[in-house]
């Protein structure tokens, strides 16, 4: 794999935090995150937010849309602070469309107002209920969530949205898309109304119906647009592969292991479907990758430790459905690779927007088969460019997995694949010994073979006249049980048992009851 992403500086504008209008404690916070210079959509949109004028956002993935509403947030928190009392409900409301989105708010929103201190409450599926809602009914100060749990603990009493300050929905169009529409109806109609709140709306791509949602639950916002001719970012190096279903796993085996086989790759795979996301990973993980699935039936717990794992480098392949392809900020993704291509034309957008962030660069590769083909067309139209073809080697494809190594019993990973070797800080468990039999001595019982042999007629070693000993014989009847039992042959010999015929007392006891019967009748 070639060298990694290179960091532009030209994807800065040439406003600096420090000519904005900003508190102390807000400036200390973004100094805190190293934000020197703005990115255009935060030098377009900071000035018309710290004015208090509403405004709808249009920019590209990845160019700091958070970073732009948070600090217009904690800039009103800060000016006009209030005591914290129990139950306060929310000054601030973001409402995200997914929960990993939620996740990301909260961290951004935690590094940014660190010297702010506002107290911070996100909620959404998953995680513990109870939890959360005593959270809401200790009070807060700015509340992030999902359409859904927010309305279930606004409809409970939890929390109050009468007092909202400041909203932000993020990722407006990817509501509409999941069917939150309705909910997020519901939550602006319990909201104060637009001229007394100040509302922020910010997303990768600003359609007729969202821009209909801003007319009529905005004051007069003002839109924003950044760059709307370049939907998808400058850095990204994209190209597209020609296959046959049956023949996109092998060539995405090929091409990974020429373009993320260095130590500084972490690739994201996306595709449309759960079932083919378990079978990619099955597939993969025999090709000796370590990988794993996000997928909209995972719980929480398990999905933010994926998450986790990625971010920190120790996965450093990602699949993924159209659930994580909004809002992940994940440094140093150096690959996207579309496995399925997406049916709506704006998840491309997304799903390659997670690669080359922040001015660094970054690959997208799309394999396109006879089952989702049909899209690319609506996709090229959407990018405004014809995706560049490339034509693989009959080399590049990998046919067949290389043949597991198995481990031994008690070395390796728990719980991870079995043909991956054990960690090089991992000692392996020591095989327990094998404790020596303390039962009674089996006796050694010669083969009936050996039995089964006539006397031999060469006479006896020793002295003449001495008598040849008495061979046994399998015609003898008492050998076995004199060999099995360990047993002195007694002078009368063995007693022979007449053998179990099962159901024969019954028989007698049926005769014998016969004929008492037959003589009591006589």
């Amino acid at each position: 794999m070639g060298p990694a992403p290179r960091a532009f500086e030209d994807h800065l504008s040439d406003v600096y935090f420090a000519d904005l209008p900003l508190p102390h404690a807000v400036r200390a916070g973004i100094a805190g995150c190293g934000f020197v210079r703005a990115t255009p959509i935060q030098a377009a949109t900071l000035p018309l937010l710290l004015s208090g004028k509403d405004v709808a956002a249009q920019a590209q993935t990845g160019t700091g849309k958070t970073a732009a509403f948070l600090v217009s947030i904690f800039t009103r928190l800060a000016a006009t602070p209030r005591p914290a009392r129990p139950g306060d409900p929310p000054r601030a409301l973001i409402v995200a469309p997914t929960r990993e989105l939620a996740v990301q708010i909260r961290d951004d929103a935690v590094a940014l107002g660190h010297f702010v201190k506002p107290r911070l409450v996100t909620v959404f599926g998953g995680l513990d209920y109870g939890k959360q809602r005593d959270q809401l009914r200790a009070g807060c100060d700015v509340l992030v969530g999902t359409p859904g749990r927010l309305l279930d603990y606004e409809q409970q009493g939890a929390t109050s949205f009468g007092s909202v300050e400041e909203l932000v929905i993020d990722e407006a169009d990817r509501l509409f898309d999941m069917g939150f529409i309705v909910d997020l109806r519901r939550i602006l109609r319990r909201c104060p109304p637009p001229h007394r709140r100040h509302s922020m709306m910010f997303s990768a791509t600003l359609s007729a119906r969202v821009m209909e949602l801003a007319w009529e639950h905005m004051n007069d916002a003002a839109k924003v647009e950044i760059r709307p001719e370049h939907v998808t970012a400058d850095r990204v190096t994209q190209a597209l592969y020609h296959v046959g279903s049956r023949e996109k796993i092998p060539l995405l085996a090929g091409l990974l292991a020429r373009e993320a086989s260095g130590s500084d790759a972490r690739v994201m795979l996306f595709v449309n479907t759960k079932r083919f996301a378990e079978r990619l990973v099955t597939s993969l993980e025999r090709h000796g990758w370590r990988i794993a699935a996000l997928t909209g039936d995972l719980p929480q717990a398990r999905r933010l430790k994926i998450l986790g794992d990625f971010k920190a480098g120790k996965l450093p392949l990602l699949v993924a459905t159209d659930v994580a392809s909004r809002g992940l900020h994940i440094e140093g993704v150096t690959h996207v690779v579309n496995v399925d291509l997406p049916q709506d034309p704006e998840d491309y957008v997304h799903r390659i927007g997670r690669t080359a962030r922040a001015g660094q660069a970054g690959k997208a590769i799309s394999l396109a088969d006879e089952n989702y083909v049909f899209s690319l067309d609506a996709i090229e139209r959407l990018i405004g460019m014809k995706i560049p073809t490339a034509h693989p080697e009959p080399g590049l494809f990998v046919w067949e997995a290389p043949r597991p190594v198995r481990l031994l019993s008690g070395g390796g990973q728990s719980g991870g694949p079995r043909h991956l070797p054990p960690d090089e800080d991992e000692e392996p468990r020591p095989v327990p010994k094998v404790l020596p039999h303390r039962g009674p001595r089996p006796v050694a019982v010669p083969p009936p073979a050996l039995l089964a042999e006539p006397p031999s007629a060469a006479p006896a070693t020793g002295t003449e006249g001495a008598s040849a000993p008495e061979v046994a014989t399998a015609e003898d009847p008492d050998f076995w049980t004199r060999e099995a039992w360990g047993l002195e042959e007694p002078e009368g010999g063995f007693v022979e048992v007449a053998a179990f015929v099962p159901g024969a007392g019954k028989r007698r006891r049926r005769r014998r009851k016969a004929r008492a019967h037959t003589g009591e009748s006589s």
